[in-house]
């Protein structure tokens, strides 16, 4: 029997399909509004035509600038008419193979890499309205995957539609130039690029400044700006905050799982132009032919580089060696090292919640001893790494985390992005009269795969954008985890409210010093705790 389809009109969409084995009553409402009126934006660029999706105002791919191979973005030439910008724009090239993981995680990561193009300094805006007068708390969020990767379309849980919904506010996410496109240190070759070691901030500074010239037209106020980013996004979000360019561009800041750390300096980083020329077999007066050398062989050219000037330089090149792609101090763009006192100043004004995530990468690096070793077995790991620590390891863990119960517990810990972020949140707070820092740590453990992944790095995102239903295959689809995003997305959003995360239920949460060392635990049940795990950081500082 021939399928047979009854189209029903009215307040939704009945669509009633007969076979021969079942009857299935299928309903599509009508949540999606594309056409030539309802969502248009005038820019100072020209006009954008966006979408409504589930009563939220949708714009993807909005050019925010425009910018030659290893030049400074400068403003986009206008256009006439109107811009379709319904879908996301492209994103700057990557190597994926050097991207990807393995099945299970990708599994739970879910990555989309989109289209990859050099045109790619645009970005994405959701809004309860349009064109309405009111000033919404507006959130820039600065993607992962260091400065060497990723988008702002990589992760289901990017998409900020949830967010804006539940929040009340504007979101915007953002892509700009990354790896050898954005941080290669070309001054030393010729002062024609002078800049472009630091251009990949240079275009989140221009992403910025269009924020502050046009989001009040999508509903946003350009007086309550707040960045946040997760890993290299966390990264990009404290040199922001200590980039001259940057200041009055944003009143606020979350750094999540990457406070920057020390950066190199340009006589360090530009002689990564130099031996990029070696690589390519080009002279210093041939700087301009790298414009025209393909993407794939230019990377593969500066990740050697990379890697050469770092082995030169020996213990001194390790940092560059371990975050390959990177800004660096050039007496400008980024003029003083991170936590100087002159760096610090800069910001001074603007309050920061920063924190990470209990587990990160631990359970995955190095750590090759089942989820049910036996004590003797992890204390015997232990011993390898912390030698005649290990037994005051042992006590600081169990006194940091009384809870843990497998002896495996003790590996898994993150000592990596935490000690990053206390030294950074040190810095900050200490400062003279400094705007409040919030710490947190993300302890929820994911059910997921068995438990394995703990709170492995980006866990947190789901919550703090509201997106779990985005990406179940990472932390699942309990009660539980739905509530703790409910709270977590609340809090983050009042944060860029008010410059407070305190309210929505939440325990009192203090502004965390040196001296009280308040953190916030984001679980089942959220808590402050005071010093958990000072003993524990000190012996991994002194290891």
């Amino acid at each position: 029997m021939k399928n047979s389809i009854q189209i029903i009109s009215g307040t939704a969409l009945i669509i009633i399909i007969v076979t021969s084995c079942q009857t299935k009553n299928i309903i599509v409402t009508d949540t999606i509004k594309a056409d030539s009126v309802t969502a248009i934006v005038q820019t100072e660029s020209g006009k954008v035509a966006g979408y409504i999706d589930n009563s939220i105002y949708n714009f993807k791919g909005i050019p925010y600038a425009q910018a030659e191979r290893f030049m400074p973005p400068e403003k986009i030439t206008p256009w006439k008419g109107v811009r379709s910008t319904r879908s996301y724009g492209p994103v700057c090239p990557i190597d994926i193979a050097s991207t990807v993981l393995n099945d299970e995680m990708e599994f739970v990561q879910q990555h989309n890499f989109g289209y990859m193009n050099e045109k790619c300094l645009n970005l994405n805006v959701w809004t309860q309205g349009i064109n309405d007068g009111k000033k919404r708390p507006v959130m820039v969020w600065l993607h992962g995957g260091g400065y060497t990767a990723g988008s702002s379309r990589e992760l289901p849980t990017y998409d900020g539609l949830n967010l804006s919904k539940t929040r009340d506010v504007v979101v915007v996410s953002v892509n700009h130039r990354l790896n050898v496109l954005g941080f290669l240190d070309l001054s030393g070759v010729s002062d024609k690029y002078k800049y472009s070691a630091n251009i990949g901030m240079l275009d989140l500074v221009a992403a910025l400044e269009w924020v502050k010239t046009n989001i009040a037209n999508f509903g946003g106020d350009p007086g309550n700006v707040t960045i946040f980013g997760q890993s290299g996004g966390g990264g990009k979000v404290t040199t922001l905050m200590q980039m001259p360019m940057a200041k009055g561009l944003f009143q606020k800041a979350i750094s999540q799982s990457g406070a920057a750390g020390s950066l190199k300096d340009k006589s360090t980083t530009s002689l990564i132009g130099f031996a990029i020329l070696e690589e390519l077999s080009l002279k210093p007066n041939q700087v301009d032919s790298l414009k025209n050398i393909p993407y794939t062989k230019l990377l593969a050219a500066g990740n050697m580089a990379v890697k050469k000037v770092a082995a030169k330089l020996g213990p001194q090149g390790g940092l560059m060696g371990m975050l390959g792609w990177a800004p660096s101090i050039d007496g400008e763009v980024i003029p003083f090292q991170v936590g100087t006192p002159e760096a610090e100043a800069i910001s001074k004004d603007i309050p920061l919640m920063i924190g990470t995530n209990k587990n990160e990468f631990a359970p995955f690096m190095g750590n090759t001893l089942k989820p049910n070793a036996s004590e003797a077995e992890v204390k015997d790991a232990l011993q390898k790494r912390y030698g005649d620590k290990t037994e005051a390891y042992i006590a600081a863990f169990k006194k940091a985390f009384p809870n843990d119960t497998k002896p495996s517990d003790m590996m898994d810990v993150d000592l990596m992005f935490r000690p990053m972020s206390v030294q950074f949140a040190n810095q900050k707070s200490a400062f003279n009269g400094a705007a409040p820092v919030y710490m947190y740590l993300f302890t929820w453990q994911s059910p997921i795969l068995d438990g394995k992944l703990k709170a492995v790095h980006c866990m947190e995102i789901a919550f703090v954008f509201n997106n779990i239903a985005r990406n179940r295959e990472q932390s699942g689809d309990s009660k539980e985890a739905y509530a703790l995003a409910d709270l977590m997305s609340k809090t983050w959003a009042r944060f860029a409210a008010t410059g407070n995360p305190n309210g929505n239920g939440l325990p009192d949460w203090p502004a965390y010093t040196e001296d009280n060392g308040q953190t916030m635990f984001f679980d089942n049940i959220c808590a402050v705790r005071a010093h958990h795990d000072k003993e524990l950081l000190e012996i991994v500082n002194k290891k």
